[in-house]
């Protein structure tokens, strides 16, 4: 760890999420990252439980939203590109594919997950990286660095190289719009045609091909009659 005061670690930790919406309602500035080796209130999408042992990455920042940025919940998919590119360092990229809304895949098999969450003018993103385990009681699979047999960086060096990696989507993002967000997210997600199956909000289940994200990052599934069904909110598996 350096000694940059944008940079904190802790040994524990409840949420680094939490930790840093605290931070931003005293004033943080973005660009404010915290780490914790463990957390004993780690959470995934939908209040689910992260489950959060010493090893991998447990990781926040958080951006200031300014009256000229685009829509805020297009963070997401820059999140995702920021890891996708961080942890290429050590992962070759063909293995590695984005699944909407925010999941990170290894060999089709879940690596990461991200967390966005709201704080006034803030936005805190979260990062959990299964770098040297994986839980295995879950619905689908997941994978760590170490259970594939590659290296896996420190938490540390992952934080300062996802650091990099999310100051440059974001610039991008302000810069560009999300059109470019978007046909970047594209080329890393799974390939068009793959069968995905949708768990809505309402309960619904339903499934299709992935067709692509439309101009606002909605999930397009391809039904077996020819229509597209625009999803805009649920959880996603490849299958």
């Amino acid at each position: 760890m350096t000694g940059d005061t944008r940079f904190r670690a802790f040994a524990e930790l409840g949420s680094t999420n939490d930790w840093l919406a605290d931070a931003a309602r005293q004033g943080a500035p973005e660009g404010q990252w915290v780490r914790a080796d463990r957390q004993t209130g780690g959470r995934g999408r939908r209040g689910r439980t992260w489950v959060s042992e010493p090893g991998n990455l447990y990781a926040s920042t958080l951006i200031r939203l300014r009256e000229d940025d685009p829509p805020a919940q297009e963070l997401g998919f820059v999140a995702a590109l920021a890891l996708h590119r961080a942890l290429s360092a050590w992962v070759a990229s063909a293995r590695l594919s984005l699944k909407w809304p925010n999941d990170l895949l290894m060999d089709g098999a879940k690596l990461s997950g991200i967390l966005l969450e709201r704080e006034g003018d803030a936005v805190i993103a979260g990062f959990g990286v299964n770098l040297a385990h994986h839980p295995g009681n879950v619905e689908r699979p997941a994978i760590s660095l170490s259970a594939a047999g590659i290296a896996a960086p420190s938490p540390d060096s992952l934080m300062q190289a996802l650091a990099e990696c999310w100051e440059k989507e974001v610039a991008g993002w302000r810069s560009q719009g999300f059109a470019t967000v978007r046909e970047a997210w594209m080329a890393r997600a799974h390939a068009p045609g793959t069968l995905l199956a949708a768990r809505l909000a309402n309960g619904e289940d339903c499934q299709g091909r992935y067709d692509g994200l439309d101009a606002d990052g909605a999930l397009l599934l391809r039904m077996t009659d020819g229509s597209v069904r625009v999803i805009h909110a649920g959880d996603v598996f490849q299958l």
